[in-house]
């Protein structure tokens, strides 16, 4: 059974200049264990294909199925709690949260899960998987480097065990060096831990990490 699949998925956004067709039925599956770029020219849809892949957004016409769950017959709350339980996202930003430490940002989707017990040292393992020193543990995010701001997202995003990971761009704010340090990590996620990860991305030097690459053009895979 795939982590997710598409079946003939088209998604419109109404606009008052006409309709814009970001993805035009499409149809992909994407198995347990792969690691899966996503590539195509801006507008191409791909961000709009991450965004469905992640329960963030829901598609006009067609079915997707997530952690073996139809999407369409979710509400809200549900596709909260999928996102939630399921799926780990890395976003190009990092988008940490400035106030709170790194094994604080580590350890908050646990706490919104509702664990109160082993949340520390759940947060604190998943930061030394991913290489950050103890000694970092109470910084701000704003004391780290990017590269290690990057690997606190990623323990947040692991920390819950999710079924498969949503990388958008996570390498993009970070020096060739660094970036290639993060792609390392999670290269070795996926065979190591065999988690699945789906990356948007465009630099084609990522290929070399990949099981396979869809490209997208004006919405449809090519």
């Amino acid at each position: 059974m795939p982590v997710i699949s598409f079946e003939n998925v088209t998604k419109v956004y109404p606009l008052p200049a006409g309709d814009v067709v970001a993805l035009d039925g499409v149809d992909l599956a994407i198995e347990e264990g792969e690691f899966v770029l996503i590539m195509g020219p801006s507008g191409s849809g791909k961000s709009t294909l991450l965004n469905i892949m992640g329960s963030l957004d829901v598609p006009t016409s067609g079915e997707v199925m997530i952690a073996e769950k139809r999407i369409s017959r979710m509400d809200d709350d549900d596709l909260t709690l999928l996102r939630r339980d399921h799926i780990g996202f890395v976003f190009q930003q990092f988008n940490l949260i400035p106030l709170l430490s790194v094994v604080e940002n580590v350890e908050y989707p646990l706490i919104l899960k509702g664990r109160q017990n082993d949340t520390r040292e759940r947060a604190q393992e998943v930061l030394e998987a991913v290489g950050i020193a103890e000694t970092h543990f109470t910084h701000k995010p704003g004391e780290l480097s990017g590269g290690q701001q990057q690997r606190v997202a990623i323990a947040r995003a692991l920390v819950n065990d999710p079924a498969f990971l949503l990388c958008d761009e996570p390498t993009g704010n970070l020096d060739s060096k660094t970036g290639t340090a993060i792609m390392d990590l999670l290269d070795r996620m996926n065979h190591e831990e065999g988690k699945t990860v789906v990356m948007v991305t465009h630099d084609p030097r990522m290929t070399d990490y990949a099981d396979r690459t869809i490209r997208l053009v004006d919405g449809r895979i090519a």
